[in-house]
C-alpha cells in the first residue's frame, strides 16, 4: 500500500530505516557536542547508541534476506559510527574527562558486547547501566598520595616477641 509508493521494494525500506538510524547517530553527536560538556556528550551518545542497537537487532533478521545482505549497507554506516565516537572521545580525553590512552574503538567494542550480551526482556535497563560502568571506567586515574606511598608500614610490634 502506501509504504511501495515511497519505496518500490520491502528491501528498499529496511535500507532507508537502517541508514536513518546512522544519520541520527552521526547528527547526534554533533548536536551533543555542541550542547554538553564532552564526557556528558559521549555519554548522552552511548545511550542513544544503546537505543540503536535495540532497533538494529528488531530489523537485523529482516537486514540479514536482503539481496546481497547487509554488508554494503553496514560498511557504510560503520565509518559514520566510528567518526562520531572518535569525535566524541578525542573531545572527552581533551577535557581530561576521560583517559589518554582510551581507544574510541575499545569503548565502542566494548559497548556493541553490552548491547548484544543479552536478549532477556530487561537488557536495554542493563546496557545503560553498563554505559555508566563504561563511562566510570573510563576515567582518569587519580594518584593519591597514600596509593603513591606504597604498602602501608606495619603497625609496630603488636603480637610479637620483643627481641632479647
Amino acid at each position: 500500500g502506501t509504504l511501495y509508493r515511497h519505496f518500490p521494494t520491502r528491501d528498499a525500506l529496511l535500507e532507508a530505516v537502517y541508514r536513518s538510524e546512522v544519520e541520527k547517530l552521526a547528527a547526534a553527536e554533533r548536536k551533543f557536542s555542541e550542547a554538553m560538556p564532552p564526557v556528558e556528550a559521549l555519554r548522552a551518545w552511548m545511550l542513544l547508541f544503546v537505543d540503536y542497537i535495540a532497533a538494529k537487532q528488531i530489523i537485523a533478521p529482516a537486514l540479514n534476506t536482503m539481496v546481497g545482505g547487509p554488508s554494503k549497507l553496514i560498511e557504510g554506516s560503520r565509518s559514520q559510527i566510528r567518526g562520531a565516537i572518535d569525535s566524541l572521545v578525542r573531545r572527552a580525553i581533551k577535557s581530561g574527562d576521560i583517559r589518554s590512552d582510551l581507544e574510541p574503538f575499545d569503548l565502542l567494542r566494548a559497548l556493541i558486547g553490552v548491547s548484544h550480551v543479552g536478549s532477556g526482556p530487561d537488557w536495554q535497563q542493563s546496557a545503560r547501566r553498563l554505559v555508566e560502568i563504561l563511562i566510570a571506567g573510563s576515567r582518569p586515574v587519580k594518584q593519591t598520595a597514600s596509593r603513591s606511598a606504597g604498602p602501608e608500614k606495619s603497625q609496630g610490634s603488636r603480637g610479637r616477641a620483643k627481641p632479647r
